[in-house]
């Protein structure tokens, strides 16, 4: 049992105390501060999603495209430099979402995965650590609760204490009712309290789609907030209505949220300055970075990296093509348009 699972009671009565000690000390300025510890923007995360390649449900450990399960960690760490030097060399990138599961921290292979975060923050990207279901049959909820928060109290010890890594304690959720996922969420809070409320990102219901009921719900007032938004998900839609779709389904959490999924075809040649209205991907990559342009949202595209193969060998979405061998990676932008709306999206 970890050091963290014998305090799990005590985390919201200091927390009540905390913040009844703050309200009477900062009771003055209370028209002038937010209860959000994210009431500023959160456009200062500007990233990609590395994945595996073929995706992130899994029931083995988790290697990123451009990684290998036989990699030392040094070896990880000269690989993962390269591929974050062409992130921010061609769009300005400084985060980057890693995937975890029970496998990939419970083995040998986080020994070596680590060099991925341990790059990341040495250079100064911010990281987002997310969990994966352990296998696509999972059904969009957590396959075995021990391992789950065994992995979780292993990475929060480790990294809980380095303010450029996040936790996001489950991708996509969508197999709990909005109930069921909240009350999971806020134990997860309670459970893992190495991790800082103010690092945690807590995803929408559904595929995290929706923020509204956890943005209404007061145990979540100290987070950070995920939001996905895919132009599948909806019937098609001009900009219009993808814009406003999206923007309901914040809620009042803008200033809290980073959209940690979005994405697009990259591959076929679709222009996304056109604002002929006439292709529905077009439509959706326009509205959601023009809305995260307005309110000051953060973003990490999916993927940069690996994703669904299809029957092409890689993820039409992905941002880069991947070139060069051993340490010696490089990444070449498929779409530049597309790299375009990513850096409007940013504020860039």
């Amino acid at each position: 049992m970890s050091s963290e699972q014998h305090a799990r009671p005590g985390r919201r009565l200091r927390h009540l105390l905390l913040t009844i000690i703050a309200s009477l000390v900062l009771m003055p300025m209370v028209a002038l501060t937010s209860a959000s510890p994210a009431g500023a923007a959160t456009n200062s995360f500007k990233g990609f999603n590395w994945a595996e390649l073929g995706d992130n449900f899994s029931t083995s450990p988790l290697v990123v495209q451009g990684l290998s399960s036989s990699d030392s960690y040094d070896t990880v760490r000269a690989k993962a430099n390269a591929v974050y030097d062409d992130m921010a060399s061609t769009v300005g990138a400084n985060t980057v979402r890693l995937p975890i599961n029970t496998h990939t921290v419970s083995s040998n292979w986080w020994n070596a995965y680590r060099g991925a975060i341990d790059a990341a923050t040495d250079r100064g990207f911010k990281v987002i650590l997310a969990y994966w279901e352990d296998g696509a049959a999972s059904g969009g909820r957590i396959t075995n609760m021990a391992a789950f928060n065994t992995m979780w109290s292993k990475v929060t010890n480790q990294y809980g204490s380095n303010s450029r890594v996040y936790f996001e304690p489950m991708n996509e959720p969508h197999g709990y009712s909005s109930a069921e996922w909240r009350d999971v969420a806020a134990d997860w809070l309670d459970y893992h309290y190495s991790a800082p409320d103010a690092r945690a990102l807590i995803g929408g219901t559904g595929y995290s789609q929706d923020l509204r009921p956890i943005c209404g719900d007061s145990r979540f007032n100290g987070t950070m907030l995920s939001i996905h938004d895919y132009a599948f998900f909806y019937a098609e839609r001009d900009y219009w209505a993808h814009r406003n779709g999206f923007e309901a389904r914040l809620g009042n959490c803008a200033s809290r949220a980073v959209m940690t999924e979005f994405g697009a075809p990259m591959n076929n040649g679709l222009n996304y300055h056109s604002t002929a209205g006439t292709d529905n991907f077009v439509n959706h990559i326009r509205a959601v970075t023009d809305e995260m342009r307005e309110q000051g949202m953060g973003s990490t595209y999916w993927p940069a990296l690996g994703g669904k193969t299809g029957n092409i060998g890689y993820d039409w979405y992905s941002m880069f093509a991947l070139s060069g061998s051993g340490t010696n990676l490089n990444l070449s932008i498929r779409n530049q348009s597309g790299a375009d709306r990513l850096r409007h999206g940013w504020g860039l």
